[in-house]
């Protein structure tokens, strides 16, 4: 047996043993047998799936992996690559041990070998034409050259670790789910097999059953620690409140048979994620999944949610529930760095471990996690580790929030994918919204075999299942919000000064930064101390002004009198505000309702007899519906303002809004979203019907974007996916950014904007905007000694996409660009 000779890692140090290929190989299998337990594969094929697992490096038995290895000599082939390679010509071998169709090994072998983040790509020709072998297949097996007996030895052995393996009885289309959730499961175990705490090289050379048993083992330390151990749901009670309406029926509607789709649609503030996790224990204790991720559309949303997770998903599961928060900025939030190395919680808290919390991908693993809708959406796209994504999600019941914000056609079709992907993995998923068009929502339940055209509201629809059409429509203790139109700036800032001065708090919604800044510099100049939010401060400005503003018109707040707050959308849904007057610029009918949503919100601690108003009002500076000469209908009211939503869907919503008067929550806002939306909604003025013609020309070429984009889930994961970087596949269309990181100027250099020292403060001093805006301008030179000194360790993809500016001490980074801790980044120009 000639095993001793092919190393699978390098010696620790000099003079200690190499890890084996086959000990390496054993290793991963074992943590495999861990992880794969709670998935409920039958036992012939779940063997099958770990001894294609145990091969995912055979390539490494080859003298092309061992002079790399040893001598550091390039390689023509990755190992990987001869993993396939090697799969192929010992099909016999395996074939007589596992059965099957032909074409479902070879498209299994690819998967396991397609373990790096990318599928194989070397032209193999295919197991039906092993006769014919093409130039790569040859190739391949002179790289192996002298280890192509020892790799035959190797399969043979480790057929005979798992006598019960088979694929016979699979399909073409089980064999194709499988080969896109295949890798990301090799991926997995190969990562916690590849410890080398827990799996260190013997001194001696056991044979593999003995090894076998020893990795066996380390693998149940190893899941452990990396916070994978499977527990079982838990039946206990979650909350400890009387359920209103829709969680009532989230705790009763029956469950469909196989993977489900429930949508729930209720008005903003009723509770919907509390009836999401409801609905989501009971598919949780039915098998549909075993653990949860929460989608939100935006970061600050993510944040939120994850700190209102923190204290409700530890009692979901018999052991401690690990818990993660999944985006670009996980590492900056306080209460999940606190929830890594907070060490030991109780029976009912959630924990964390280090090596989940290591990376974004990582982080869909956990028990639960918390992140922005691009973590999953990744998933469908080619780039590289989708598979890894996609096996993250695929025994988590999927829950994504704020559904109607996905409405865009771009990201839409991503969604539509994603859901027809996890249900193809057998996945379940839950969708909640405010505000959902009823042909949006015909397409999602159509993708789980689903239909209903009810247009009851509230409703909870379950796919192939009646709706729950009979929940409560009566107005809650807020009653009907009265809307009125503004005709100017001008009027709107005298609402806001009059209302301030009878110690109402205040909120002015703005479309576009640029306007929402020329609104703070009006009120300013009239002596109001009025409040700035928007999406162009920089990090840690963002995080101070957003902890104020909670603290001052939050759920518990004080100090709430007189308050003044201007902001954009970053208002609609990502924080929990109530205020007493609001203005908002004319936007579409969902993101008005979802404004209206935070004016007199939390009626239980504010009621209407403490107000300073006598009614909940949204006033909407709005040109005349009525009086439509151009296109250029809106820019007479608005500013940047004007050109952010489609105008046919800003008319059709001033036009029903101003003629029906009043947001009626519940009961009338299907009627108002199907104005807009609707198959029904009404012909817009001829003026603006070449607008709505392009928008729909856009829409329209959004969604083959995505088309072109999305992996092709029929082709499998060898033909379909890629490893394209991120930023070639983005999960949302729209124009390029440009990050600029802040700096001072100080004694012995430049320190970050944001506090303190090191990476974390040069994160929190980062913000955003157009880059062609950007661009235009004479941004700092970057070879600058003083820039160049910090930027120096950057990485090349940082040096190339990011700007490192000073901020002069009067705010200004260059000509026609200024920051300031109350303003944002704002620009000298209307360009």
């Amino acid at each position: 047996m000639g095993f001793p000779d092919w190393p699978g890692k390098s010696a620790d140090a000099p003079g200690l043993p190499e890890h084996l290929a086959v000990h390496h190989m054993l290793d991963v299998a074992a943590v495999a047998e861990r992880l794969i337990e709670p998935f409920g594969f039958g036992r012939p094929l779940q063997e099958a799936l770990v001894l294609l697992v145990g091969l995912h490096d055979l390539g490494k038995i080859s003298e092309s992996f061992r002079r790399m290895l040893r001598k550091g000599v390039p390689q023509s082939f990755r190992h990987w690559e001869l993993t396939e390679a090697l799969l192929f010509e010992l099909d016999t071998v395996v074939a007589a041990h596992l059965g099957g169709d032909c074409w479902h090994r070879q498209t299994l072998y690819a998967a396991v070998a397609g373990h790096h983040g990318r599928p194989p790509k070397r032209n193999m020709g295919g197991l039906a034409y092993s006769g014919r072998r093409t130039r790569d297949y040859r190739l391949a097996l002179e790289a192996v050259g002298a280890g192509m007996e020892d790799a035959r030895e190797a399969v043979e052995a480790f057929c005979g670790l798992w006598p019960n393996a088979s694929l016979d009885g699979l399909s073409d289309e089980r064999t194709v789910a499988l080969s896109w959730w295949l890798p990301g499961f090799c991926t997995v175990a190969d990562w916690i097999g590849s410890n080398t705490d827990l799996f260190r090289p013997p001194t001696s050379c056991p044979g593999l059953p003995d090894y076998r048993a020893r990795a066996r083992e380390a693998a149940r330390t190893a899941v452990a620690g990396a916070g994978l151990a499977s527990g079982r749901a838990r039946d206990t009670r979650l909350f400890d409140f009387a359920p209103r309406p829709m969680q009532a029926s989230c705790a009763e509607v029956p469950l469909t048979d196989g993977p489900m789709l429930a949508i729930i649609e209720d008005e903003t503030g009723a509770g919907k994620t509390e009836a999401a996790l409801i609905l989501a224990q009971r598919m949780l204790l039915a098998g549909k999944g075993r653990g949860l991720f929460v989608a939100l559309p935006t970061m600050a949303t993510a944040d939120a949610m994850f700190r209102r997770a923190a204290g409700t998903v530890g009692k979901l599961f018999d052991r401690q529930t690990t818990l993660t928060l999944a985006h670009g900025r996980a590492g900056l939030s306080v209460e999940f760095r606190d929830l890594v190395t907070g060490g030991p919680c109780g029976e009912d808290e959630a924990t964390c471990s280090s090596w989940l919390a290591e990376s974004r991908r990582r982080a869909l693993l956990a028990d639960v996690g918390v992140g922005t809708i691009d973590q999953a959406l990744l998933s469908v796209l080619p780039v590289k580790f989708q598979a890894l994504r996609h096996f993250g999600l695929s025994s988590k019941i999927l829950i994504v929030d704020e559904v109607h914000e996905l409405g865009e056609p771009y990201i839409g079709a991503e969604l539509e994918a994603l859901l027809r992907m996890h249900r193809a993995a057998g996945g379940s998923a839950i969708l909640l919204t405010a505000t959902l068009p009823m042909a949006q929502r015909a397409r999602l339940l159509a993708i789980y075999e689903g239909y209903s055209d009810s247009p009851a509201y509230p409703a909870l629809t379950v796919a192939g299942a009646a709706p729950v059409t009979d929940l409560p429509q009566a107005t809650g203790a807020r009653g009907a919000v009265h809307v009125q139109r503004l005709t100017g700036t001008d009027e709107a800032a005298d609402l806001l000064e009059n209302s301030a001065q009878t110690g109402a708090a205040c909120v002015w919604v703005r479309n576009a930064v640029d306007d929402a800044i020329a609104a703070i510099t009006m009120l300013r100049e009239r002596g109001i101390a009025a409040h700035l939010l928007h999406a162009r401060f920089a990090l840690s400005d963002r995080k101070r002004i957003e902890a104020e503003v909670m603290a001052r018109v939050g759920k518990q707040c004080q100090g709430r009198e007189g308050f003044v707050l201007i902001g954009t959308q970053v208002l609609e849904s990502s924080l929990d505000l109530d205020f007493d007057v609001m203005v908002s610029d004319l936007a579409p009918m969902a993101a008005l309702i979802q404004r209206a949503g935070r004016l007199w919100r939390h009626m239980d601690r504010r009621p209407a007899a403490s107000r300073p108003v006598p009614a909940p009002v949204l006033h909407v500076l709005s040109p005349d519906p009525a009086q439509v000469v151009d296109a250029r209908w809106l820019h007479g009211t608005l500013d940047r303002g004007a050109w952010v939503y489609p105008v046919a869907d800003q008319w059709r919503t001033a036009d029903v809004l101003f003629r029906v008067g009043r947001i009626e929550s519940p009961s009338g806002l299907r009627a108002l979203i199907e104005a807009v939306h609707g198959n029904d909604a009404r012909p817009i003025p001829e003026a603006l019907v070449e607008a709505e013609v392009t928008a729909e020309g856009q829409g329209s070429a959004a969604r083959g974007h995505a088309a072109q984009n999305i992996v092709d889930l029929a082709a499998g994961y060898r033909a379909g996916g890629q490893a394209n970087d991120d930023a070639r596949y983005p999960t949302r269309l729209g124009e390029a950014q440009r990050v600029l990181v802040l700096a001072r100027h100080e004694a012995g250099g430049l320190r970050p904007w944001a506090d303190g020292e090191g990476p974390e403060a040069w994160a929190l001093s980062e913000v955003s905007a157009r880059l062609k805006r950007l661009d235009a301008l004479p941004l700092p030179d970057q070879s600058a000694p003083e820039i160049a000194a910090v930027t120096c360790d950057w990485p090349d993809w940082k040096r190339a996409e990011y700007r490192l500016c000073p901020v002069a001490e009067d705010g200004t980074i260059c000509a026609g660009l200024r920051y300031e801790g109350s303003l944002g980044l704002t620009f000298g120009d209307k360009s």
